[in-house]
């Protein structure tokens, strides 16, 4: 056995110094040989030619005509969801737990959607006393959340905050277990209809190249109605003056919780503090209702000169859940208006302002909270946190007194 040893060791040796050599040869400029590119001819591939637009595009004026071409056909499908936030999770599983055949979409490499690529970390931040809940999926992604050790409680009331990277894993273990078929890292980018205008599936396009999935129906869950857009459903969309804002969430390490909890409870703030970046009508009985929010702090921090006066419109806003780790996550206090979250221009320029003014509040942040001293940032959320966007119009669409008043309605499924 020592013998088996001494020899492995030489041979690793011998190779470490022949790779040596060979990087020491090329930094002097010698000539190299050539690998046998026969070798590489099993490894050769090409696009299958059905797929291939063949001809040249008609470039028009203000458009390109594409060639025809086959579409290959990725899978068929009993009901497919696309978008696999909180509530294309819960169709897809719903669906699947009530016998259907289930493929659900999702653009990004995780599911969770707002959760996990906004850094959003509530489904229900509520939950203040007398507060009416309900049962169901979500209540169930918290349940396994706190199981698997992925929750905190939100700081003044009895609702749970999810730990983003956690909850990636949650998600994963509910669609899996379920029976549900996953794909990530795919759009769809076209809606296949009949003669009759019903919905057959959707064109898509990923790594795997352009592709059809056929199924009998098609759940849009991408929370800016994508789907029904391109199937050519009525939608609304409210002027960009009027819009609510995006968002660029952050979070922080390096953080006296304990001192800046002391901070906080020294400074409470209620509803009735929320103004500038948030305004918000209440019928009165928020109003003295704790809340985990920061404005004045951004007010003091511009004008001892840390921040640049015109960051004020867009900074103030909730912090969230606060570890033994010293991390401050779900740091909701960067905002940016008139964004058009269906145009990519403009959602171009809301993440790369928004990152820069990140590092103006987190300076605020420093300077002026305590507790936040010697705070760094941990990470930047991966995608702006959207609001408004286009809504499908229904045969029923909530109005602003179905909100504030409790509507009830005959078919309701739940209620919170």
């Amino acid at each position: 056995m020592p013998s088996s040893g001494n020899e492995s060791t030489s041979s690793l040796q011998e190779k470490y110094e022949e790779r040596a050599q060979r990087v020491v040869s090329r930094w002097a400029g010698e000539r190299q040989s050539i690998p046998d590119r026969g070798l590489l001819e099993s490894h050769v591939r090409c696009r299958d030619g059905a797929s291939v637009a063949v001809g040249r595009a008609q470039v028009l004026a203000r458009h390109v005509v594409e060639p025809q071409r086959e579409v290959p056909i990725m899978d068929r499908c009993e009901v497919l969801v696309v978008g696999a936030g909180p509530a294309g999770l819960s169709a897809a599983l719903g669906a699947r737990r009530a016998g259907a055949d289930v493929i659900i979409l999702e653009r990004y490499g995780c599911f969770g959607g707002t959760i996990t690529t906004v850094g959003m970390e509530t489904l229900g931040w509520y939950r203040y006393e007398g507060t009416e809940d309900c049962e169901g999926i979500g209540r169930e992604m918290e349940r396994m959340a706190e199981r698997m050790g992925g929750t905190t409680k939100w700081p003044y009331n009895d609702s749970d905050c999810l730990d983003a990277e956690q909850f990636k894993l949650v998600a994963d273990r509910l669609i899996t277990e379920s029976g549900v078929r996953p794909i990530l890292h795919i759009w769809v980018v076209e809606a296949l209809l009949d003669a009759d205008k019903k919905m057959y599936g959707v064109i898509t396009e990923s790594k795997s190249g352009r592709q059809a999935i056929l199924a009998d129906r098609v759940i849009d869950c991408t929370g800016d109605a994508d789907v029904a857009h391109l199937a050519g459903c009525r939608y609304s969309v409210i002027d960009l003056q009027q819009s609510l804002g995006v968002t660029t969430v952050f979070n922080a390490v390096n953080v006296d919780t304990a001192k800046f909890k002391e901070h906080t409870s020294k400074n409470p703030a209620t509803y009735a503090d929320w103004s500038r970046t948030w305004d918000q009508q209440t019928t009165g009985k928020e109003e003295d209702l704790k809340s985990p929010y920061l404005d004045k702090e951004f007010e003091e921090a511009a004008k001892a000169g840390v921040i640049p006066e015109d960051t004020i419109g867009t900074l103030g806003g909730s912090w969230s859940a606060l570890s033994s780790a010293g991390e401050a996550t779900n740091l909701n206090l960067v905002h940016k208006t008139n964004v058009d979250v269906t145009d990519v221009r403009s959602l171009t320029e809301a993440e790369i302002e928004g990152r820069a003014n990140v590092v103006h509040a987190l300076n605020a942040l420093k300077h002026v909270v305590p507790g936040f001293e010697n705070a760094k940032l941990r990470n930047f959320a991966m995608t702006v946190g959207t609001r408004d966007s286009r809504k499908i119009i229904g045969k029923y669409n909530l109005t602003g007194e179905d909100v504030c008043n409790q509507g009830r309605f005959d078919d309701t499924v739940g209620i919170f």
